[in-house]
C-alpha cells in the first residue's frame, strides 16, 4: 500500500505502523528499522514554537527512562530538515537541553497523512500534536491526540509505555492511573462457578498485588 493510499485509511489500534523512509537529525531511517522494540512516534505542529520546545525538553530530560524500557523516541514535523538542526542547536544553546533523539523531517505532509495526523486535504501542520505508542511487533497500541494549543503530559506517555508492556504479558490489566508496581486486576473470571468462590472482591473489580515485579 502507497503513502497516499495509507492516507485515506489511517492507522487504528492493534494496526500496523506505516512504514516510512525519511531524512532525519540522526540520518536517514526507515520505522522499520526499529522492530523489535517499543517506539513512541510523535509528531509537532513547527519547530520554534513554545510549546513545541517545552515538550521536547520534556521528552529529552525522560529519555533515560524511556531507555530503561526499551522505547525509541522518534520526533517529527513538516519542517525541514535544515529547520529542525537549527532549532535543536538553538535548544541546546539557549536552554541548555540536549536533544539527542532523530527527529525526522516530513515536508511533503506523506508521513503525517498516512498516520491520519492530517486530513488528506490539508496544507498546512496547524492540528497536528499526535502520539503514537507502537509495539515490538510493529502494532499501533494508543494514540494520543491533542490540539495545538494544549502541551502533551510526557509522564503520561512514559506511565502509558510502562502499563503497556505490563499488559502485553497477557496476566494481567492495569486499572486507573497505574504506576509500576502498583495493584493490577487479573482477566475477569468467567465462570459462575469461579464467580461464586470471590467473596472478598466483586469479580469484575479484583484487585491484587503484582507478585511478578
Amino acid at each position: 500500500m502507497t503513502m497516499e493510499e495509507q492516507a485515506q485509511r489511517p492507522p487504528r489500534l492493534g494496526t500496523l505502523a506505516p512504514n516510512f523512509r525519511a531524512r532525519t537529525t540522526l540520518g536517514s531511517l526507515t520505522l522499520g528499522d526499529f522492530r523489535g522494540q517499543w517506539v513512541v512516534l510523535f509528531s509537532h505542529p513547527a519547530d520554534f514554537t513554545p510549546v513545541c520546545t517545552s515538550e521536547f525538553i520534556a521528552f529529552a530530560k525522560a529519555q533515560p527512562k524511556f531507555d530503561q524500557l526499551g522505547c525509541q523516541l522518534i520526533g517529527l514535523s513538516v519542517d525541514s530538515l535544515s529547520s529542525h538542526l537549527a532549532w535543536i542547536s538553538a535548544i541546546r544553546r539557549d536552554l541548555g537541553t540536549e536533544i539527542s533523539f532523530p527527529v525526522v523531517e516530513d515536508p511533503s505532509m506523506a508521513v503525517a497523512r498516512a498516520y491520519g495526523m492530517l486530513d488528506a486535504t490539508a496544507q498546512d501542520s496547524s492540528t497536528v500534536r499526535s502520539t503514537y505508542i507502537i509495539d515490538p511487533e510493529g502494532r499501533i497500541q494508543a494514540i494520543l491526540v491533542y490540539p495545538l494549543c494544549v502541551g502533551r503530559s510526557v509522564n503520561e506517555i512514559l506511565r502509558t509505555v510502562s502499563a503497556l508492556q505490563r499488559a502485553a504479558r497477557g496476566d494481567a490489566l492495569t486499572p486507573e492511573n497505574w504506576q509500576p508496581g502498583g495493584a493490577i486486576f487479573r482477566p475477569p473470571s468467567l465462570t459462575v462457578e469461579e464467580i461464586n468462590t470471590q467473596h472478598e472482591q466483586p469479580w469484575f473489580h479484583c484487585l491484587q498485588a503484582d507478585d511478578s515485579q
